[in-house]
């Protein structure tokens, strides 16, 4: 049994992670900005006894904090850096960007995984798993960017390629490895009703990635079947 703490837990791809990880009795952090709304987790953490719902604030250094603090010690095996949001379908595009809007994409994209990395390294070296995931988008491939836009998610996403990147670097004499998985277009309130796959594949597929890691694969860019995606 490990100690998985997965954010943006409420729905989505996240909640479809604790299923998963709790079905086969791991314990699970379930972590989400509002627990008392998070309806579907609450029901699926009565079924499975091994989900703890903790709230978190991602986009909040306070929250992150105290919810560290909260942990008194507690070991994580495994943290899943789920929690993110677009923001692009919120602005007005390149003429009349919203600049404040872009900084909390970043908040949440981009600092939020670097700074529970940062608070919660003391517990991750206390693991057995010792594995950072953050969940990326394809998007925030340069290499791949053949068709423009979405310059508040996609510039959030190459950022956030880049720290983890550079953190499976600085982690590996901690041994602690670093995975950054790009989940496929998947059928949830971010992806939308024509996207391809469903949670459920999505996250066999990484999980399949995260229960073999090897300790020469950190700082990957993959997609959910293991594939290699160019930075």
């Amino acid at each position: 049994m490990k100690t998985v703490m997965v954010t943006g837990a409420n729905r989505g791809i996240g909640l479809e992670f604790c299923r998963q990880f709790a079905s086969e009795g791991d314990q699970v952090f379930a972590c989400c900005r509002d627990p008392e709304s998070a309806k579907a987790l609450q029901k699926l953490a009565g079924e499975l006894p091994g989900i703890v719902i903790m709230p978190l604030d991602v986009s909040s250094a306070e929250s992150i904090t105290e919810f560290q603090a909260g942990l008194n010690g507690q070991v994580i095996d495994l943290l899943i850096n789920n929690a993110g949001v677009y923001g692009d379908n919120h602005s007005a595009g390149f003429g009349g960007l919203d600049y404040q809007l872009w900084q909390q994409v970043f908040a949440v994209n981009t600092l939020a995984p670097v700074r529970l990395a940062e608070a919660l390294l003391p517990n991750l070296l206390q693991g057995q798993k010792k594995l950072i995931v953050a969940l990326t988008s394809k998007m925030g491939s340069i290499a791949d960017n053949g068709s423009g836009g979405a310059l508040l998610y996609r510039s959030s996403k190459a950022a956030l390629n880049a720290a983890m990147r550079s953190l499976a670097i600085d982690f590996s004499k901690n041994k602690i490895g670093i995975l950054i998985l790009h989940p496929g277009w998947v059928k949830t309130d971010m992806g939308g009703p024509h996207a391809l796959i469903s949670s459920a594949q999505s996250v066999s597929g990484m999980k399949a990635i995260i229960d073999g890691f090897k300790s020469s694969q950190s700082g990957s860019f993959l997609d959910y079947t293991g594939e290699v995606i160019p930075w």
